[in-house]
């Protein structure tokens, strides 16, 4: 695993940002955490670290003097400045020292994503380069295809006469490529374990003929077969042999010529996905996962329902309502794209929203949800199903006992609150007017509201004129102006702009929809 250091004197930001990372690189990366400058050079001291995240601020010892005391380390990070002051002075700073990237409070996701991709592909490289130092020419032909994969533009670093030194010919001839994994496989395996395992195979493939094994530049395994009987075998042969763990292998179609290997490349790290639910098959193929075209309707509503029941003692209920979302006849058949959308909106819809809710007295029971947080983090869809449920199940007990906790007077109230905006939900609405018509300061009504309803007063008088709208849509004939004016939108624009992002599609196609299915 990448070592990965974040020196920050807030444990909010030092816990967020790992948050961030790990929901969107499960299992990657080894965190310590060091709350100034001096903390930070006794850690790494002790054991250095790949990437280091570094606030400017700090008390004791800052980010800069930091660095520059990092000068004399004789193994020194890749270093990612962090500040909430826009300075360009930090920044010259920060240059002169080597800091290979400096990103402004609060982080873009995206801008911190794309930082830490560029460092593990470095890293990486790095690792690739370091592990054929020494080894014979044989190798040669392993690092052209890992420059292929992982260049953009090579434009005649690769030509024919590279690939005959390198024994490649055979490419131009065609050629199907397989991403290789064990089971466990979300986790990535240390350099010495992937060795290992790619000489395990070699010895299984032991005299076959056009064949390769090498990496793509970001801990994976990947083989490359002229005849793609070959990966059948050897998934046949791993399993005769003493290796107690699954071996799985993801193919491409077959392709002609090492230019189109990243798009075999990309053929197999998408069909490797679907393992998850087809986790009796060793070897997946492209071809037939490609001829997948059922289209099915995310069930946003179940889930939206799923999250109204979080901590109302109903588990029942949100049972049923989970095996209708994870539906297996549904998602066995269906395009990976729709399970990987079920997951991202219970992550958003659900986990995420008590997070934003609760903070970090939530935070011990969310720990497991950065890894169920990712489907590529199981083996099999039932795997996925119970770790799901297991989650649904404590964070529901959570909300209720918090609810339960509250003195009676306050849950009568926010009882009234509710029966008030569902009388009056079509009215000029604000939390102002609504705390002040039950007489309760604004800052305690905020609060008090979030955690009794399980979202915010905003969301919640929302969603509340959206089901109203939706209700009309279906069971009457009034226009999507009168709709909206009747449950309380400020104009209609407003109104086709919220229910598009909320539904994902216009408000007449929801009305045709219902209709539709409703006479089916």
């Amino acid at each position: 695993m990448i070592s990965l250091l974040i020196v920050d004197d807030e444990k909010i930001i030092r816990r967020g940002l790992q948050s961030v990372i790990e929901r969107q690189f499960p299992n990657l990366f080894n965190y310590r955490f060091a709350e100034n400058g001096q903390e930070a050079l006794e850690l790494l001291s002790q054991e250095p670290a790949d990437i280091m995240f570094t606030d400017i601020r700090m008390p004791i010892m800052d980010g800069i003097e930091l660095l520059e005391q990092l000068q004399d380390h004789p193994v020194k990070p890749e270093v990612i400045l962090l500040s909430g002051y826009n300075e360009f002075v930090y920044a010259q700073k920060a240059i002169r020292c080597a800091v290979k990237d400096y990103l402004v409070k609060p982080v873009v996701r995206e801008e911190l994503f794309a930082v830490l991709e560029q460092l593990m592909r470095d890293i990486r490289m790095r690792e690739e380069r370091a592990d054929k130092a020494g080894e014979d020419a044989s190798f040669v032909a392993a690092e052209l295809v890992i420059q292929h994969l992982t260049q953009k533009d090579l434009g005649d670093a690769i030509t024919q006469n590279k690939l005959k030194q390198a024994g490649l010919s055979w490419l131009d001839a065609g050629y199907s490529l397989g991403l290789l994994t064990r089971s466990g496989g979300g986790s990535q395996p240390s350099s010495t374990d992937a060795a290992a395992f790619r000489n395990q195979i070699a010895e299984l493939l032991q005299g076959h003929m056009d064949w390769m094994l090498t990496r793509d530049g970001v801990g994976g395994t990947i083989m490359i077969a002229r005849d793609p009987v070959l990966f059948y075998l050897l998934a046949e042969r791993w399993r005769l042999s003493v290796y107690e763990s699954q071996l799985r292998i993801a193919i491409s179609e077959s392709v002609q010529g090492i230019e189109q290997i990243r798009r075999a490349y990309s053929q197999a790290k998408h069909t490797l996905k679907y393992s998850i639910v087809l986790s009796e098959l060793d070897v997946l193929d492209y071809n037939s996962i490609s001829e997948r075209n059922e289209r099915h309707v995310v069930p946003v509503e179940l889930i939206q329902r799923l999250s109204n029941l979080m901590g109302m003692g109903r588990g029942n209920e949100m049972k049923q309502l989970l095996d209708q979302i994870l539906d297996v006849r549904i998602i066995s058949c269906s395009e990976i794209g729709y399970l990987e959308r079920i997951s991202q909106l219970l992550n958003e819809e659900l986990f995420d929203k008590v997070f934003r809710i609760y903070g970090n007295r939530v935070l011990d029971l969310l720990r497991p949800y950065a890894y169920v947080g990712h489907i590529g983090n199981f083996d099999r869809f039932e795997h996925y199903y119970a770790a799901v449920e297991q989650l649904l199940d404590s964070l529901d007990r959570f909300i209720q006992d918090r609810r339960e906790q509250a003195p009676p007077t306050e849950q009568n109230t926010m009882q009234k609150v509710l029966a008030y905006l569902q009388t009056h939900y079509a009215d000029d609405l604000n939390m102002a007017v609504v705390s002040n018509h039950f007489s309760l300061n604004y800052s305690y009504f905020s609060q008090a509201f979030q955690e009794y309803s399980g979202e915010s007063f905003s969301n919640y008088v929302r969603r509340l004129r959206l089901d109203k709208a939706k209700e009309l849509l279906v069971h009457s004939d009034l226009k999507v102006y009168e709709i909206s004016d009747q449950v309380g939108f400020e104009n209609v624009k407003h109104f086709m702009r919220i229910f598009k992002e909320t539904e994902g599609i216009t408000a007449l196609e929801f009305r045709s929809q219902r209709r539709l299915f409703g006479t089916q």
